[in-house]
Order: structure tokens, then sequence, then C-alpha cells
């Protein structure tokens, strides 16, 4: 089956999304768009000269009228995060962006899956649903689906165990008011204590995890790989290439993307991650696991914290 995907953006995040692609089964055709084209360009000569190892697949740089089609649409455009720099200190400036992009791409693919990954992602994905007038299915943001990664690597990495074994979620913000439902984490269908408690006894695990520790892991350690190399792309890129996999997806499945809000826990009119039902028609829903009252209050503090700096913005 012919897929079209359009990138929007050339720089780290994008080029690599696109290369990540290029490798996999799940597309057929690449579209790479940045307002500087000998970029793109040159990202698509790189990319194409290795896809003689695998099936055909069409990988060019193009215009907004080369995504006509299309049948997902991935927007990465954006000032990226400097060293020190919060997420949220981008988020002016990269609506300014959006807001040029979103009229270009949605005229010319109005019924493609919109899969937003520029910073700040949750209020980048909230004014993409305001402006672009598009049904809110068709808006995805990636969300807490890269937190959710970092949360089960280091879980599986403390527990010797698979991360595929790993059921445990991260939500709220993409950023420093995000937390982890531990209510809702497991190995398996075993508890996540009981299932330490076995691998102390086993001589596998030597101590209890710090689930502190584990989330300053997961909030800040994409801020230390930005002062080490500059930027991080590898395992957003793995994330956006797992979002698409299910967007094409013969059934629909759970991930923690971000998606606007209606009442659930409380929350209005504000796009946050909570597990989603989502598959090939888009966004189906929330699923609404059983939280803790703690857990509740986390979830609300964070979507507040993000409706405070949707209040400061020009939308």
């Amino acid at each position: 089956m012919n897929r079209k995907v359009t990138i929007i953006g050339a720089g780290n995040v994008g080029a690599t999304i696109a290369y990540t692609l290029s490798l996999e089964d799940i597309v057929s055709d690449i579209v790479l768009i940045d307002i500087n084209k000998d970029k793109a360009e040159g990202e698509v000569m790189d990319i194409v000269q290795g896809t003689s190892f695998r099936e055909p697949i069409s990988v060019i740089a193009g215009d907004y009228a080369d995504a006509a089609d299309s049948d997902i649409v991935i927007i990465t455009s954006g000032i990226g995060r400097k060293p020190g720099q919060s997420r949220i200190e981008l988020a002016q400036t990269n609506v300014n962006i959006l807001k040029d992009i979103a009229p270009k791409i949605v005229s010319v693919a109005p019924n493609a899956l919109y899969v937003i990954v520029s910073n700040p992602v949750d209020i980048m994905t909230y004014v993409f649903t305001k402006i672009s007038g598009l049904p809110e299915h068709q808006i995805i943001g990636s969300g807490t689906i890269l937190d959710t990664s970092r949360l089960r690597f280091d879980l599986a990495d403390h527990l010797k165990i698979a991360q595929q074994n790993i059921h445990a979620y991260v939500f709220g913000e993409h950023g420093d008011s995000s937390f982890i439902p531990w209510s809702c984490a497991d190995v398996s269908g075993c508890q996540l204590r009981d299932f330490e408690d076995l691998m102390i006894r086993r001589g596998v695990v030597n101590t209890p995890f710090d689930p502190e520790d584990t989330l300053r892991y997961v909030q800040k350690s994409g801020g230390e790989i930005i002062a080490k190399k500059g930027a991080t792309f590898y395992a957003v890129s793995a994330s956006v290439k797992k979002i698409c996999s299910l967007l094409v997806s013969a059934y629909d499945s759970v991930a923690t993307v971000s998606s606007m809000m209606h009442g659930e826990y409380g929350i209005e009119d504000v796009c946050i991650s909570t597990l989603t039902i989502l598959g090939p028609d888009g966004i189906k829903g929330k699923l609404p696991v059983d939280l803790t009252d703690e857990e509740i209050e986390k979830l609300q503090a964070s979507a507040n914290a993000l409706k405070e700096v949707i209040k400061g913005l020009n939308i």
C-alpha cells in the first residue's frame, strides 16, 4: 500500500525522522520541506544514497504543493532548545513559525493525520488544533511518548528485564511538570515493586529503585544530552516512527500522545498526554485509567502550568 509522509523542517529532528522512516516499510513516499531548500536537498541526497539496500521508496525535497495527498504530515519546524533553556521559553517564537506553516500545509493536505513534534509540543499541538480548522482527531502531539520511552529504559536497566515487558507511563506536559503515575505501572502484569522484590531475592537487582531519581532522569536527561552534544534527535525520531506505525496499523493502539482534553480528570481546553487510543483514523479518545487522587492533582497542575503559558501567547 502506498503511504505518503511529509516532514516539515529539515533540522536535526526532521532529517533524522526522514532517515529513520526511509529504513522502514511504513511508508512509500517521503517529502522533506524546509525554508532552507539547500539543506533539505542535501539531507535527501544523503538519505537516498542508502535506499538501494531496501525495497524501493521515494524520498524528495519539495515544496508545500508536493505534500498533496499526504497520509501523514509531521511538523518539526521551530527554533531548537539551547542549553539551559526550557521548552516553554521557545513558545512564542515557535508559535509564530507554526502560524505561518499551518495554512500552507492544511490547504494542500486537509485529510492527512498531523503529528506535531515542535517544542513546546503540548502548546504547539494546542495552537495547531485552534488555528488549523482540522477535526481534532487528525492532530496528534508527540507528547510524552519519548518521556515514556526514557522511563522504560531506566526501569528496564535497573530491573534487568526487556523494555517491552515494562508497562509504565509518563503523563502530563512534555517537560518539567510531567509525572509518573506509579499506580498503573507493572512488569507484564506483575506490580513493579513485587517484581523488583523478586529480582532482589534472585540477586539480579542489588538495591530498590528510587522513584524520584527515575523522574529526574526522565525530566532532565534530554537537557543533559543537549548540554553534551547540542541537540536530541535519535530517540525522538524513533518515537515519531512509532507513532507513524500506529497510524498505519490495522488495529488501534494506546500511547501517551498529546491531544485536546474534554473534561477527562477534570481538565478542559488544553493538550496534554494521558493514555490515548489512536490508529488509522487518528485519535479515538482517551483511555480513562484510574489514577489516585494525588496523581490527578499532579495531572491538573501540569495542565494548569500549560494554560498559564497559553494565556500569554499571541495565537
